[in-house]
């Protein structure tokens, strides 16, 4: 992984992807006591960051492969991404789900026109069903994040905050699962706003990377359910993933779900965005973890906005 494969798959996503805007509010700065930025990648195609994975993993195929067609495992929003990467490049698509992701994520992936095979998060693997099916179909792997053309499609929303924020100096929190959108921001940063620190930011009892960051080593959570963040649930950093965050990376944020509601609920309130729990886990860390930030500009990507309709009705109960 480079700096160029970011930057070249910046051209391939160039009139493809949103360059989506960087947003701010001086009622959230006043609650973190710093510039808040926000980078909202929710307002992405398909409500988030992965459509830039996947359209520059796809696009990188070759005629035979996108014929044959593409499977990917996922919980929603890289499923929705490869989807509809597929689709406009003509090649079928199989997504490995969890029976239990959240149902507008279900729905849309076979909206886009992906064939959806469910499967239980506690008791199966999406990896080795994503891979027999693969074998068997003669499908290409596209993974949501250990892939070094889906971190490189991700890396390009770094190469945007660098050239949008205005700003030199930053704590740049991304919400991390696995690590593809962190690890390819961190490269893109380290290269084009090497003042700018990027911050793992993950939900309380699934912070595998920010134990991983203190430990040296790539550490595992316990479960891979049991979180509202369904989007950053993995079960350890990746590893591709996991050597560049270690390198580029700033310590973890932990934040809680009650957090990740509250910052839901401001998004809406003073942004005009909806996120999902797993995609405010950067502002929630922003805006309630200041006492572990070292810059006066915090820069939060907004990674995502697929969220039911009950849970989004939770965040904004928050606000009464």
């Amino acid at each position: 992984m480079n700096i160029d494969m970011i930057r070249a798959s910046a051209k391939r996503l160039k009139g493809h992807a949103r360059r989506t805007p960087i947003l701010s509010s001086p009622f959230l700065d006043e609650i973190a006591g710093r510039k808040v930025l926000v980078k909202a990648e929710c307002l992405q195609h398909t409500g988030s960051f992965k459509f830039r994975g996947g359209w520059s993993a796809v696009s990188n195929l070759s005629d035979n492969e996108l014929k044959t067609g593409v499977i990917a495992f996922s919980s929603g929003n890289h499923a929705q991404g490869v989807a509809l990467a597929a689709r406009e490049h003509g090649a079928p698509a199989v997504i490995v789900m969890p029976s239990n992701a959240p149902e507008v994520k279900i729905e849309n992936t076979r909206a886009l026109g992906a064939e959806v095979v469910l499967y239980d998060r506690e008791t199966e693997s999406r990896e080795e069903i994503g891979e027999a099916l693969s074998r068997k179909r003669g499908l290409t792997l596209i993974r949501p994040f250990d892939e070094p053309q889906v971190i490189a499609g991700q890396g390009t929303c770094g190469l945007e905050i660098a050239a949008d924020a205005g700003v030199t100096e930053a704590d740049v929190l991304v919400c991390c699962g696995g690590g593809g959108l962190t690890g390819g921001i961190a490269l893109a940063l380290a290269a084009e706003a090497p003042g700018m620190t990027v911050r793992p930011c993950e939900p309380e009892g699934f912070d595998d990377v920010t134990r991983s960051l203190l430990s040296g080593q790539r550490e595992k959570n316990e479960s891979e359910s049991g979180s509202i963040c369904d989007a950053i649930l993995t079960p350890s950093p990746g590893e591709i993933t996991f050597p560049i965050l270690k390198e580029h990376c700033g310590p973890g944020i932990v934040v809680t779900e009650d957090e990740c509601l509250r910052a839901m609920g401001l998004a809406f309130e003073r942004l005009r965005i909806v996120v999902e729990p797993g995609g405010v886990a950067a502002l929630a860390g922003a805006l309630f973890h200041g006492n572990e930030l070292g810059h006066d500009t915090v820069i939060a990507v907004a990674t995502g906005g697929n969220v039911d309709k009950e849970v989004f009705q939770r965040a904004l109960e928050t606000l009464a």
